[in-house]
């Protein structure tokens, strides 16, 4: 059967959805197809729910003017947490990285998100990443989560050669502001990503964050 004549045996709506979702990351054309059927024969009342739930997501959520994640208030909840230590930031790559080291249920302070790392072969450099925005909370505590001033930073970059350059390149300037630096303890193995450790290699590694330097 031709592209042609297969397209003419689906209705034109179907075929559209089969396309955005085979554009999903590791959905391929036959995954697309068996969700698509699937949602057909969904009610309406359960498809609707998936439709306003991903309309809602691009519509109400945004990244939270303090540390960068994503959130539908500003500042988020963490940020507003009186009960979380402000004065010591994490920092990581992406939002999935903080969703996972929060399941450890072991850190108890604030983040900051780089929304990425250097990486100047895919022409990724500090101007790319909230750099600025972190080293201005470390300046002036009023940019800070709660007004508190910051007096330690770890590093929670991805173990590989690409978080381990981003985390040097940030360590200089923090400890040149008089923060103690820090970094997960290398109980995450080398080239590891902090989105498939499991949690207690995650809890280990924040219980045993070392000095930079």
């Amino acid at each position: 059967m031709t592209k042609d004549r297969f397209n003419a045996a689906q209705p034109e709506p179907v075929t559209r959805l089969v396309d955005e979702l085979s554009h999903l990351p590791g959905v391929g054309r036959r995954t697309a197809e068996r969700l698509a059927f699937h949602l057909l024969k969904a009610s309406r009342e359960d498809a609707m729910r998936l439709s306003k739930a991903i309309a809602d997501v691009k519509t109400d959520v945004h990244h939270c003017n303090v540390c960068w994640n994503l959130t539908d208030d500003d500042p988020c909840g963490i940020c507003c947490d009186t009960r979380r230590d402000a004065s010591v930031v994490m920092v990581v790559e992406q939002p999935k990285d903080l969703w996972n080291l929060e399941q450890t249920g072991m850190f108890h302070g604030v983040y900051h998100i780089l929304m990425g790392r250097l990486s100047p072969l895919e022409g990724v450099g500090a101007d790319s990443l909230t750099v600025n925005d972190l080293l201005s909370r470390v300046k002036d505590p009023a940019k800070n989560a709660r007004g508190v001033k910051v007096t330690e930073v770890i590093l929670a970059m991805n173990l590989d050669m690409e978080g381990d350059s981003t985390g040097l390149f940030l360590a200089d300037p923090l400890q040149s502001l008089g923060i103690t630096v820090t970094r997960l303890a290398r109980g995450l193995p080398a080239g590891s990503q902090i989105e498939f450790a499991n949690r207690a290699a995650l809890a280990d590694a924040i219980a045993g964050r070392r000095v930079m330097g």
